[in-house]
């Protein structure tokens, strides 16, 4: 499973025009889930993402994360973080789990996340989207769970 962490100043995802979530201050999480993944590797990314410390303390140092911060997740399924460009120029995507096994795991995180704290808003999975956010640094950092 792989997450890429983007620390905004506010995103969205919308839908056919729709806004479907919405955020302030906090993370914009892509999630991309891979065919070997498990309910395991959604616990351990939600730790991670809950806990990672990107946010500005009072000395301006990273130092304390989203709940700290009294930000909010906005959690967008993305099967192409494991596009595989080695070969050719298309990337192949026989690493990304399939929609069904996907869909799955990526309900699994969205609760796990929602158990917590920090409010969390989704895009719709298996939708076309349009995400917008305002990347704040910026700050993006890319998490993969064991393998």
């Amino acid at each position: 499973m792989r997450v890429v962490i983007q620390r905004v100043t506010q995103a969205r995802v919308e839908v056919d025009g729709q806004v479907t979530g919405a955020i302030g201050p906090g993370l914009l999480v892509l999630l991309g889930i891979a065919k070997t993944d498990s309910g395991r590797d959604a616990e351990y990314l939600i730790e991670k993402v809950l806990g990672i410390r990107i946010f500005p303390d009072s000395d301006g140092k990273m130092n304390r994360n989203v709940a700290e911060a009294g930000g909010s997740l906005l959690v967008v399924s993305q099967f192409t973080l494991y596009g595989d460009c080695r070969k050719g120029r298309r990337p192949s995507f026989d690493l990304a789990a399939s929609a069904e096994q996907a869909a799955g795991l990526y309900e699994t995180f969205v609760n796990a996340a929602r158990k917590s704290a920090v409010p969390v808003e989704t895009g719709v999975f298996q939708a076309s989207m349009q995400v917008h956010l305002v990347n704040d640094g910026p700050v993006t950092i890319i998490c993969d769970s064991p393998v």
